[in-house]
């Protein structure tokens, strides 16, 4: 996982905010779990019907990044683009 990932992820903050990704505006819903160990967003597309989903978990070993159901160039690229309402 890339440095410039994991800090496009950590400006997300936990809880509920929006932004926009490619000209559509997302709701996002960041949970962390286990003390920080792993984290889970949700994002959705506010007036269509488009989706993220992923969670990370902190191993020992490095982080390990595991999209739900999607290819995980498309997670990638919706953290390391969206544009927060309000960042961090």
């Amino acid at each position: 996982m890339t440095s410039q990932f994991r800090m496009a992820l950590d400006r997300i903050p936990d809880g509920y905010s929006k932004g926009v990704y490619q000209g559509r505006r997302y709701g996002l819903q960041k949970t962390s779990h286990v003390g920080g160990r792993s984290l889970k967003l949700f994002a959705r597309d506010l007036g269509g019907t488009d989706s993220i989903s992923l969670n990370l978990y902190h191993l020992g070993s490095g982080d390990l990044l595991k999209p739900c159901e999607m290819p995980e160039a498309k997670v990638r690229d919706f953290v390391l683009s969206v544009v927060l309402d309000h960042p961090a």
